[in-house]
């Protein structure tokens, strides 16, 4: 219950200050529009589509998933928070907001994907779901883990994406193999290895996660 009330306050904040939605709105817009100009008319393939959008999905979380835990160092309520919840629930509460980023925001980039380029089609719907949710999922796990981790550092804006490349770049790579499986309109029972490398890394990186953030929230 606890973290729920702490998800409210951080969600009611930011529809406030809407600091992380104008930032990631605004690159998403921008990336996709600097894309689109640069092709122009050049007919480019369907891989090539699946790894742009994985590589907006990607940049579009640097820009805005980093001040989970930045924006309590902030305001100084880093100390309240200690007072008045466990470890677990901070993480949890904040974990959750950043899902429900993590979703909208790519939910809105493979729209404007699906919309504007013409080259971009999913023949496995089911497939390309499952991948999304469970790759959603991973990326919001290891933005909020590596948000704690920055949060105290003073250089928050270089040293987020020097470590968050290394830790999604696993995931990225099985994305992109998932999404050229969703693309051509492989089975999902042929991608079970694929999908259940997937589910190892969430539940990895959650458990991971789980252990490490009591150390570095006590820091």
């Amino acid at each position: 219950m606890k973290s729920y009330f702490l998800f409210k306050k951080d969600w009611e904040s930011e529809i406030r200050t809407r600091y992380a939605i104008n930032a990631l709105a605004m690159f998403i817009l921008v990336t996709i529009s600097v894309i689109l100009f640069s092709i122009g008319n050049e007919n480019i393939t369907e891989y090539l589509n699946g790894g742009l959008l994985w590589i907006v999905i990607f940049f579009s979380a640097m820009s805005g998933l980093s001040r989970v835990f930045v924006s309590e160092e902030e305001r100084g309520t880093t100390m309240t928070l200690h007072l008045v919840a466990s470890p677990s629930t901070v993480f949890t509460g904040k974990l959750i907001f950043n899902l429900v980023l993590v979703f909208l925001m790519n939910f809105v980039i493979t729209i404007l994907f699906l919309i504007l380029f013409e080259s971009f089609v999913i023949r496995n719907f089911l497939l390309f779901i499952i991948l999304f949710f469970l790759g959603n999922i991973g990326i919001a796990i290891s933005s909020t883990i590596i948000a704690a981790i920055i949060s105290k550092a003073s250089s928050k804006g270089t040293l987020y994406p020097v470590l968050s490349f290394p830790i999604l770049l696993p995931l990225i790579l099985i994305l992109l193999e998932l999404t050229k499986f969703s693309m051509d309109g492989n089975s999902v029972s042929s991608s079970y290895v694929e999908i259940f490398v997937l589910v190892c890394y969430d539940v990895i990186m959650l458990t991971a996660s789980y252990l490490l953030f009591d150390f570095i929230w006590k820091e």
